[in-house]
């Protein structure tokens, strides 16, 4: 048992931080507890989610994506068009998720093959993706997505909870497994954790960064899905500033941002976190304005324990070292 927490001490944190929130929240203005409150902050979690996982894999290889938020409304927009235009169901989601996996090829060739910073790669595909956006749609929401379309990712399963919620846990379980149990996923952290050495080893450095920031946009273009569905519109305009939500669920799930280090259900709770103070923000009538201030603080918050943690890590590795020496 001290083994195993010892390897999850960081979700267990988050586990008790949600915990607190919650109680908190909830003891300002009992409302928060309430069912329907409850399943908004689980559903709004759903797009911190898909693309904190996303985001996550990119981190654990040491690099960044900051495109996630215009790729969203590119993608968003992309799919209300095929959608009012009738494309077969099977065919619109499969479209859509292709056209994702390639806005994430595209970073990941830039960076991997091209040598560019993943920061400035990013950036400037986070500007094209947004044009696009802009361009295809002349700047005008796409408007009247039909019900069957929408059906696919935001219908009630059951009282109070969407399908979007279980197409969140089974990415997060599929990225889990990929991430622990294959070989792509093996090599992603050890890109992370020393790219040199990795290469050395045999590890196809370029193939893996690439593949990884084309699987790492599936999140984004699930979330770009779940969207449609949720507010029937593809809008060119969605999507600003999402990239810092999905960087603070990562980072408070435990990702290490210096890479390497990090998995999928400390960003599961770390988007659940991340909902849970965005909405007990909204519950006190805090201003919305406020809430970026709240998810600057987190982050820095965020990495901050992970250096702590690091620190106190090594200061027992060397006590320990020195009581066997």
């Amino acid at each position: 048992m001290k083994k195993f927490y010892h390897k999850y001490r960081r979700e267990f944190s988050t586990l008790v931080a949600i915990i607190i929130t919650f109680a908190f929240f909830g003891i300002m203005n009992s409302t928060y507890f309430s069912v329907a409150n409850i399943s908004t902050i689980i559903t709004q979690s759903v797009t911190y989610g898909l693309m904190g996982i996303g985001m996550t894999c990119v981190i654990i290889t040491g690099g960044i994506d900051l495109s996630v938020g215009s790729a969203l409304a590119l993608v968003a927009c992309v799919a209300a068009q095929m959608a009012k235009a009738g494309v077969p169901i099977p065919i619109w989601v499969v479209l859509s998720l292709l056209i994702g996996f390639g806005l994430g090829l595209i970073n990941g060739f830039l960076i991997s093959s091209l040598h560019l910073q993943p920061f400035v790669a990013t950036m400037g595909t986070m500007s094209i993706y947004r044009g696009i956006s802009y361009v295809i749609t002349g700047g005008f929401p796409v408007l009247s997505v039909p019900k069957n379309y929408r059906n696919v990712f935001s219908r009630n399963i059951a009282p109070n909870l969407s399908i979007s919620v279980i197409i969140f846990l089974l990415f997060a379980v599929i990225m889990t497994v990929v991430m622990k149990k294959t070989r792509l996923g093996n090599h992603v952290y050890a890109i992370g954790g020393n790219e040199d050495a990795a290469k050395l080893s045999g590890v196809r450095v370029v193939f893996t960064k690439t593949m990884t920031y084309g699987m790492a946009m599936l999140g984004t273009t699930l979330a770009a899905l779940v969207l449609v569905g949720r507010l029937g519109t593809g809008d060119p305009s969605t999507g600003q500033g999402y990239e810092l939500d999905a960087i603070a669920a990562a980072a408070i799930g435990g990702t290490s941002m210096a890479g390497g280090r990090g998995n999928i259900f400390g960003t599961v709770l770390g988007a659940i976190l991340f909902s849970a103070l965005k909405s007990g923000l909204i519950t006190l009538g805090v201003d919305t304005f406020y809430q970026y201030i709240v998810t600057g603080i987190v982050i820095v918050i965020a990495a901050y324990l992970e250096i702590v943690q690091n620190f106190f890590m090594q200061k027992k590795k060397n006590t320990n070292n020195a009581a066997k020496a």
